[in-house]
């Protein structure tokens, strides 16, 4: 088992500063390393380094940023095989998810954007008069990045990629669960050559950490940040004494919405993916299934069946279809729902138990992926953000109904809908308050579109041009024709 002494990376160097925290492997619960917690000192160290380096970054030829980031996005690529393992080691997420793709997207989401800065247009307009006003994009300063422990470097690197092509400086705080990732990025970033100052790295906490120290550092100029509602919340208000602006993206709760002439056979790999993708701890998946009539029991009867055959267990295992949820403190919580759950008519038909593993998995955080169904649209499992490999299950008979229930929640992140009926995918798509809707699939990823929430899943929009407009400053310069 490896060890890992996690650093924070500050003005290019990798140092230590604060208490360190032990960094424990979700599946055996033993210790894998430790991490330093930063505080209000490394906090103000690593912004002022981004300040002094945004002098030169942000004036740097967009070009030669993106020979820069190209060169980080390549390393990353080179580093492949490692990376799968520390993002399994960092979340207990199986190497067969992140053997299929993880790494090239991670690696992409660095270069689109560095090839994006080079290449977007702006805006002029020409008056009646003889005027021109034409549009600058220029770089907002200091980036705070706050990022969270479910899909830690993808995550990372969607706003590392944009903050930095854009000319921005960075100071990234990855969640305390997750360190080892945002570590070995700021390996990779150094060994390309990202100047000194332009890429930080502090570890640590959220309340009196290294977290609440960002948001409100007055030299932050931006914060983006991914995570759960609450947390948004005291971060806005974190930062509003200083009018920075802000971009989240925040909890979820997904419908899925079957209707009665889907292809079954698809439509169940789809709702497996949807469901139980990263063990469910994910805030764009579909954990509420909204099935027609017609084909609930057939549907049913194949999902369940499938969820059942779905292995879990060690994560380094390539068959392993399932891992170990983050801590024993989330596991809990989870299981909590399920308590909730067994006090109502509901009934659990797959899983709702922990599975029997040999030692050390015994210690892990494991948990059967679990259906229930006979729940009621307003009951809590349905209404809240479980965030682990529990789905429900339920029927609707028409679309106006399907889209009432899919409307029925705070959330409105990502849903799914599943027809072969064009038609009807364009008006379901249309009238779901989501931010995104996939039709007849999930987790498909273009970084040209807007990503971002509805209602209490989100703040603002990110990716292609909205990323441009978040990340930059626009200013409009009016020439005289005299």
């Amino acid at each position: 088992m490896p060890h890992f002494e996690v650093q924070h990376y500050i003005d290019g160097q990798f140092v230590d500063g604060g208490p360190r925290f032990d960094i424990l492997y979700p599946a055996t619960n033993h210790v894998i390393g430790s991490a330093p917690e930063g505080g209000r000192d490394e906090v103000d160290r690593a912004v002022t380094a981004a300040q002094r380096a945004f002098k030169t970054w942000g004036r740097l030829p967009a070009a030669e940023r993106r020979r820069l980031l190209k060169g980080f996005a390549d390393r990353i690529r080179a580093h492949e095989k490692e990376l799968v393992e520390i993002e399994t080691w960092d979340v207990g997420r199986t190497v067969r998810e992140n053997a299929h793709g993880y790494v090239p997207r991670i690696a992409a989401n660095i270069e689109f954007f560095a090839d994006f800065a080079v290449t977007h247009g702006s805006e002029a307009y020409p008056m009646d008069t003889g005027y021109i006003n034409y549009v600058l994009r220029q770089p907002v300063g200091v980036a705070g990045l706050i990022t969270p422990w479910n899909i830690p470097m993808l995550l990372a690197t969607w706003k590392i990629g944009p903050a930095l092509a854009f000319g921005n400086t960075v100071v990234l705080k990855p969640a305390e669960w997750t360190p080892i990732g945002a570590w070995k990025l700021a390996q990779l970033a150094h060994e390309a050559g990202l100047p000194p100052g332009v890429f930080n790295v502090v570890h640590g906490f959220g309340p009196d950490s290294a977290g609440a120290y960002l948001t409100q550092h007055p030299a932050v100029n931006l914060i983006s940040f991914t995570g759960e509602t609450t947390t948004g919340k005291a971060i806005m208000a974190a930062a509003s004494a200083t009018l920075k602006r802000l971009s989240y993206e925040l909890g979820g709760k997904g419908a899925n919405i079957i209707f009665d002439d889907v292809d079954l056979d698809r439509a169940v790999a789809v709702s497996l993916r949807a469901s139980f993708f990263n063990q469910g701890e994910f805030c764009l998946a579909g954990p509420r299934l909204l099935v027609q009539r017609g084909v609930y029991e057939a549907f049913l009867d194949r999902f369940v069946a499938a969820t059942r055959d779905l292995s879990v267990g060690d994560p380094f295992d390539p068959t392993t279809a399932i891992g170990a949820l983050i801590s024993r403190e989330h596991l809990d919580r989870v299981a909590g729902y399920l308590d909730v759950a067994r006090g109502t008519p509901a009934e659990i038909v797959a899983g709702g138990d922990r599975p029997d593993l040999p030692a050390p998995l015994d210690g892990g955080n494991f948990l059967n992926p679990t259906v229930i169904v006979g729940v009621a649209p307003e009951d809590r499992v349905c209404q809240e953000e479980i965030f682990g490999p529990v789905v429900t299950v339920g029927v609707f008979d028409d679309e106006e109904e399907a889209i009432a229930v899919a409307n029925g929640v705070s959330y409105g992140l990502a849903s799914v809908v599943q027809t072969r009926d064009l038609g009807r995918a364009v008006r379901v798509a249309s009238a779901i308050e989501s931010g995104t809707v996939w039709v007849n699939d999930f987790f498909v990823r273009d970084l040209r579109v807007p990503f971002g929430g509805m209602k209490q899943s989100g703040v603002g929009r990110e990716g292609g041009h909205y990323s441009l407009e978040f990340y930059t400053e626009a200013k409009t310069v009016c020439l005289s024709n005299q």
